[in-house]
């Protein structure tokens, strides 16, 4: 695979995809996912980095404790997939559309 490459080349091609994930990284951690649970009662709202940076709860659900319960797990669940899902994604185009999460 690398037979024909001088090890000057190979250091730039890593220092260009090191390069290239760095950018990745910073694109993900701008983005921001949002979910909404409970016809709306509950949104949950994270960023790239999967941290949660928002959350909003109807003041209805401030009386039952269970349901409250319920649906922020099933939002924090949901924005948690968006996160994963747009990472393997955003790393997919990184290498040209090769899946390097594929197993052979």
């Amino acid at each position: 695979m690398f037979g024909n490459m001088n090890m000057g080349d190979l250091g730039k091609m890593l220092e260009g995809m090191q390069e290239q994930a760095q950018k990745v990284q910073e694109e993900l951690a701008s983005k921001e996912f949002t979910v909404k649970t409970g016809g709306g009662m509950v949104k949950v709202t994270m960023n790239g980095n999967g941290e949660a940076i928002d959350v909003d709860v109807d003041d209805s659900l401030l009386e039952d404790k269970e349901s409250l319960q319920i649906l922020l797990i099933a939002a924090i669940n949901d924005a948690n997939k968006m996160v994963e899902d747009n990472k393997k994604n955003s790393a997919m185009g990184m290498f040209g559309g090769a899946n390097p999460f594929a197993q052979s």
